[in-house]
């Protein structure tokens, strides 16, 4: 099938058009060694309506010439743009290019040439303008090299209903080859490289390099343009403005230097546009338009604006009834002041509300790096929920359930006031409609927000990690166990009306025109490379008279 013609009713639903044209073919990459020159393969991403960026990288020791063709159709007959750059050091022999005067709502073929070499070929989107009747977005996180092959990414370059992909963050990890997922790794052979913790602007580059040669990340960058935002492991464990749960300056140097090689690095192997003059690395949020559908915001939660977060260990001689617990709640994790995004971010996100209810859009998307739902630990030890659990994890959880504490300090549940402020925002904007699409978790989530005062606010849609394992699984429960657990969590926390932890996968996000749907996709076997994904479940997203409504399909 060819590409649908861009007369200006097609060009409008360009991206509706696309998933039929890439059903018909092979995903780009999937499961093929490229050239050694190209062994990181290829990638596009953040688009707009006229504009995209192509990424590759070459593999040599010095300076290399790089060719790069933009056309219209898979045999590469119809050309529309090309040019020359040079792949140095300087950025890790990276390329990016950005590919600017293209038309709205159109599928573009791209390749790239050195040394002799071609690389494998990719397909790409530009946004579309105008009327839209369907999107299809993938959504995933938690890509840990060392517990799995990254099938995730496979089966969503051969998902013909997948437009475009939304990486929510943990692109890589940072621990060394025998830290966090270490066995798994040894068993499988994906042990981290550099073998050390990564710290340095070489060792984050090395990572980069290692990850983007899975077969299924190659496959899905090639045949998808990505859409990203991050959260912590593209640095350290858990960081803030000041400082990482994973870094120790004492042993590990400074702070600030670790961060600025992360983000360097980020940027030279990830395919998104440098930032705008005046803007730093660290201001990575983006505002998506997909004609009069939908407007997709992502957020940066890490390195711009967050305080510190509240570490537990420091209550556990404090709390001695569940009126300590909800003081010390009130006083520290509710302390005005204590923001995850800054004045700029916000100011940006409520011009883009603004702008898309004035427009009539139906959707209004946020790429969400954590979850935002209250999800409180329930009582567990009465409930009987960690008998024959052992270990320090267990019994944290089990302290947590007896004074029913938010499950995480690290998530939004760590900084109440800092999303009372975000759904305030909303709520002066009109948008009090969101549809939150997260990651983080290691689980699936399908949540009903609302506010403190219980008004509604969105939806949440939370996916599993690609190959991250689920909490409760890391911990030492069993499978049975760990059903028991999400079961309980459900029960106890009026937001979360289903969540699964046990597997690991992808959620597709299909939006129409009066309403939309998340399908909860579970990728088995991650000790080998595949594709197979299979159906955990699916919740409709409709519209009701206070707002949007989950329920089970």
């Amino acid at each position: 099938m060819s590409p649908i013609p861009p007369t200006r009713r097609h060009a409008l639903a360009g991206l509706s058009a696309s998933a039929v044209v890439l059903a018909s073919l092979t995903p780009a990459g999937a499961q093929a060694s490229p050239p050694e020159i190209f062994r990181h393969g290829v990638a596009s991403g953040d688009p707009d309506a006229t504009s995209i960026v192509l990424w590759t990288r070459v593999t040599a020791s010095g300076p290399v010439e790089v060719e790069w063709e933009l056309a219209d159709d898979p045999a590469f007959t119809r050309p529309v743009q090309g040019g020359r750059v040079i792949a140095g050091p300087e950025r890790d022999f990276t390329v990016k290019v950005l590919a600017s005067g293209l038309t709205p709502g159109r599928q573009y073929h791209y390749r790239f040439r050195a040394l002799g070499e071609a690389s494998p070929a990719g397909r790409t989107l530009t946004l579309p303008t105008g009327r839209l009747d369907r999107l299809g977005l993938a959504l995933v996180s938690c890509s840990n090299y060392a517990f799995g092959f990254f099938n995730a990414y496979a089966a969503i370059a051969r998902d013909a209903a997948v437009d475009l992909v939304l990486h929510t963050g943990d692109y890589i990890y940072e621990y060394a080859g025998d830290g966090w997922g270490s066995e798994a790794a040894q068993r499988i052979g994906r042990v981290h490289e550099p073998s050390r913790e990564i710290l340095t602007l070489s060792d984050y580059r090395i990572r980069h390099a290692q990850y983007k040669t899975d077969a299924g990340s190659r496959a899905m960058l090639a045949a998808k343009p990505l859409l990203c935002c991050w959260d912590d492991h593209e640095s350290a464990n858990n960081p803030w403005t000041g400082g990482a749960e994973n870094h120790q300056p004492e042993t590990e140097g400074d702070w600030g230097a670790r961060r600025d090689a992360a983000l360097q690095a980020y940027y030279e192997w990830m395919p998104i546009r440098d930032p705008a003059p005046g803007r730093t690395r660290a201001q990575f949020w983006r505002t998506y338009v997909f004609g009069d559908l939908a407007t997709l915001c992502t957020l940066e939660t890490r390195h711009t604006a967050r305080a510190q977060q509240i570490d537990y260990a420091d209550w556990r001689d404090q709390v001695k009834s569940r009126q300590d617990a909800e003081t010390l709640e009130r006083e520290t994790i509710g302390a005005p002041g204590r923001r995850l995004i800054g004045p700029d971010q916000e100011a940006g996100l409520a011009a883009a509300w603004r702008a898309s209810i004035a427009s009539g859009q139906p959707w209004r998307l946020v790429g969400n790096p954590m979850p935002i739902a209250r999800t409180r630990v329930p009582d567990v030890a009465s409930l009987g929920l960690v008998a024959g659990a052992r270990g320090p994890a267990a019994e944290v959880l089990a302290w947590k359930g007896r004074w029913n504490l938010p499950f995480y300090p690290d998530t939004w549940d760590g900084y109440s006031w800092a999303r009372e402020r975000f759904y305030d925002s909303a709520r002066d904007a009109g948008a009090t409609d969101l549809v939150f699409l997260t990651g983080d978790s290691h689980s699936f989530w399908a949540n009903q927000l609302a506010d403190g005062q219980g008004r509604a606010a969105g939806v949440e849609i939370g996916t599993s990690g690609v190959t991250s394992p689920g909490d409760f699984i890391e911990s030492g429960f069993g499978p049975k166990a760990s059903a028991r657990l999400d079961k309980a969590f459900a029960d106890h926390n009026p937001e979360v009306l289903w969540t699964d932890g046990l597997h690991q996968g992808y959620v597709r996000v299909e939006l129409g025109r009066s309403g939309g749907r998340a399908i909860f996709l579970s990728t088995p076997d991650l000790a080998r490379p595949g594709h197979r994904a299979e159906v955990l479940g699916t919740w409709r997203i409709d519209r009701g008279p206070s707002g949007l409504r989950l329920s089970p399909a």
